[in-house]
């Protein structure tokens, strides 16, 4: 359950190519730095020496279903060293079964493992205020924990960060833009901070 050799890549110098597959949240939806462009920064601090290309695959509103639909565009055909998978809330909003969602980021799963030798890490996306959708969030994120376990892979659970931070003081509004969800730019740079926990 970790990233060691893309971990030797950055330490050595070599070029390392990160994919992140996912949605608004990898995008960076109205923001100018998203999560990606903080966890740049993060690595480069921590090993001057690096050479890593962040490749950001995010597209707003997608669901597993549709990152496993633009899977060979958009990560096998560019064979990273590693591949971020970030999906959960669009399913979980959009009429998608836990069960459906966990289907889809195994396939995704199943399919990088076969056709390439890349690392993979599965990301949770932010806590939410509203304790209904919180919840059912949760179930989705519960979905990426089992599918980890079962491939053996890490997990940067964000929306614990996030609640870890939120208890020691921080606004969740501050955190989240107008519409209780899509992080502000603190929001993402938390998120990368989250992230950056693998490395």
């Amino acid at each position: 359950m970790n990233i060691n050799n893309t971990l030797h890549k950055i330490k050595s110098g070599e070029k390392v190519q990160l994919v992140a597959l996912g949605d608004s949240l990898t995008y960076g939806w109205m923001t100018q730095y998203g999560f990606l462009d903080y966890l740049e920064i993060l690595i480069n601090k921590k090993y001057p020496d690096s050479k890593v290309l962040i490749i950001n695959k995010g597209v707003p509103g997608d669901t597993a279903g549709d990152g496993l639909h633009r899977l060979e565009r958009d990560v096998i055909k560019l064979s990273p060293d590693l591949v971020f998978i970030q999906f959960a809330l669009n399913d979980a909003y959009s009429g998608y079964s836990p069960h459906e969602f966990q289907k889809n980021i195994e396939s995704i799963i199943v399919k990088i493992k076969d056709k390439l030798n890349s690392e993979i890490a599965l990301l949770t996306s932010v806590a939410i205020q509203d304790n209904s959708m919180n919840k059912v969030a949760n179930e989705f994120y519960r979905k990426i924990s089992d599918s980890a376990k079962k491939y053996d892979l890490p997990v940067a659970a964000v929306h614990e960060y996030w609640g870890k931070k939120i208890a020691l003081g921080i606004k969740h509004s501050q955190l989240v833009q107008y519409d209780g969800v899509h992080p502000t730019e603190k929001g993402y740079e938390l998120m990368a901070e989250a992230v950056f926990e693998l490395f």
